[in-house]
């Protein structure tokens, strides 16, 4: 998560969707970065709200606007998938090594998923809490150019990004069944990302 307190803006970490590579360029930048431990990092909306917006609330009186990127949700979990798939993670209990991308989508659409599925979820990570608080900037993660020329005109940045925490390459698609199958339980995911500009 990275903060930028004059323009009141907090940029949300929400994983696979490339925002480390955003960390590297904007930290120097930035007026907090959270980086570790994960839980910080990737902190969601629900979060974000319970224990970092008090902070500049109280203490500052200030409210900061969010920003957060979601990736298509086959995308997003197949980057799961391939991250889960990187040589040294072989013998791990979150690894999906001998698994097809078939076999994790399924076991993702589980009530009770296995270490190896347990990925968290893109809309929970977005939910707008009762108290209003939310996400104001949403970008999808396959429109690059228009998140980075909002962070270009907000922060009046010019930057560049490099590849970081890239998920080995791989040919990976659902069998149309399963695809359907998984677009079904998980509509309001899919209608949320269509719904982003």
């Amino acid at each position: 998560m990275l903060v930028f307190f004059k323009e009141r803006l907090a940029f949300l970490a929400v994983p696979k969707t490339g925002t480390t590579a955003y960390e590297l360029a904007l930290a120097p930048r930035a007026d907090m970065v959270i980086s570790d431990p994960p839980l910080l990092k990737h902190a969601p909306v629900y979060r974000y709200n319970r224990f970092i917006r008090p902070m500049f609330l109280n203490v500052c009186d200030a409210e900061m606007e969010l920003m957060a990127v979601m990736r298509e949700p086959v995308s997003w979990l197949g980057s799961w998938y391939r991250y889960r798939r990187r040589p040294f993670m072989e013998g791990k209990a979150n690894s999906t090594h001998g698994i097809s991308f078939d076999e994790f989508v399924l076991a993702y659409m589980k009530g009770k998923r296995p270490g190896f599925a347990d990925v968290g979820n893109q809309l929970k990570f977005l939910e707008r809490q009762p108290n209003g608080t939310g996400v104001t900037h949403l970008f999808r993660y396959e429109d690059q150019q228009r998140l980075q020329q909002f962070v270009s005109e907000r922060l009046d940045l010019e930057f560049m990004l490099t590849q970081e925490n890239v998920s080995p390459e791989m040919d990976i698609s659902l069998s149309p069944d399963i695809e359907e199958r998984f677009r079904r339980k998980f509509a309001d995911e899919f209608a949320f990302y269509d719904a982003i500009p």
